[in-house]
């Protein structure tokens, strides 16, 4: 097979290549189909929650009338009747209210300790070396085996309660920060400095930003890990002051067989879960690393 090329002056010559001008015409105008009512319906996500959630109802439903004993299993419209005039008398938001104010002095200063030891891992190989050791130690250690502790040294009181809740953040948090920190690219950290960042500045504009995704996961973890502590030192521990919050709540209906209030404190306790998950960390997350492209 001979190929044969063609002389450069040739190739150069506008004879040789003479050029076109076509007109272009309008594309036709592409009509939208509208999407039907049921199509939307199904392809969005909250639809199909309350789908599941109404299915979940129905079950709970029919198998706490086959059961035929409230005791053991009330109907979902006897908790729900029951949560109703909890809120409605005001005395679940009560109780909520102290829960919430425990957790978030516990949870806030479960943070602070967390990401100062995330900083001093950061800065030094003593510092790696600890956080290492002592999230070895102490993240497996459940937080309510620290009650009994707690109440030796702080006694009856909002204090050992919120010590079990600082430990119940402070190891997950700084072990996901640390995780996120150390997977920051080394590129990224050489674009930081020869932008002549340094310091707070190099922290606060490089470090932080690629490390959210990580921190958001601890304190995720964090939140839940604290607010189910809570529940569970608050049903053994009891009323702090002579207050109690939800999990004392529960604690006391369950003494006196009301199985609907059980139920509606626990439904109380998912709502509030599921509402700082959904207007808290989603919102975060989605103003955050999923506007910049960090996280599908």
């Amino acid at each position: 097979m001979t190929v044969t090329a063609l002389p450069t002056s040739r190739l150069l010559d506008p004879a040789a290549r003479a050029e076109r001008e076509f007109a272009l015409t309008d594309a036709p105008p592409v009509e939208a189909t509208p999407v039907p009512l049921w199509r939307r319906a199904l392809d969005s996500s909250a639809w199909r929650q309350a789908a599941l959630l109404a299915l979940l109802a129905a079950l709970w439903e029919i198998a706490a009338r086959a059961a035929g004993n409230d005791l053991l299993l009330p109907t979902f419209t006897a908790a729900a009747s029951a949560l109703w005039e909890g809120l409605a008398s005001g005395e679940l938001l009560q109780r909520a209210f102290i829960s919430l104010r425990l957790l978030l002095q516990g949870y806030a200063l479960g943070v602070a300790l967390a990401l100062g030891l995330t900083a001093l891992a950061t800065s030094s190989r003593w510092g790696r070396d600890l956080l290492s050791s002592l999230t070895a130690m102490f993240n497996p250690l459940p937080a309510i085996a620290l009650l009994p502790l707690a109440l030796l040294w702080f006694g009856l009181g909002s204090g050992s309660l919120i010590f079990v809740l600082v430990h119940a953040v402070l190891w997950p948090l700084a072990l996901a920060a640390s995780a996120g920190f150390a997977a920051v690219p080394e590129t990224l950290r050489m674009a930081g400095r020869n932008y002549g960042l340094r310091g707070p500045r190099y922290v606060a504009q490089i470090l932080l930003p690629a490390a959210l995704p990580a921190i958001l996961s601890g304190l995720r973890v964090g939140w839940a890990f604290a607010w189910r502590t809570l529940i569970a030192a608050e049903l053994f521990f009891g009323a702090s002051s002579g207050q109690g919050g939800l999990g004392w709540y529960i604690f006391q209906n369950r003494n006196e067989l009301m199985t609907d209030r059980v139920f509606a404190g626990l439904a109380l306790v998912i709502l509030i879960g599921w509402l700082v998950e959904r207007l808290v960390f989603s919102t975060i997350e989605r103003v955050t690393v999923r506007r910049w492209g960090m996280q599908r």
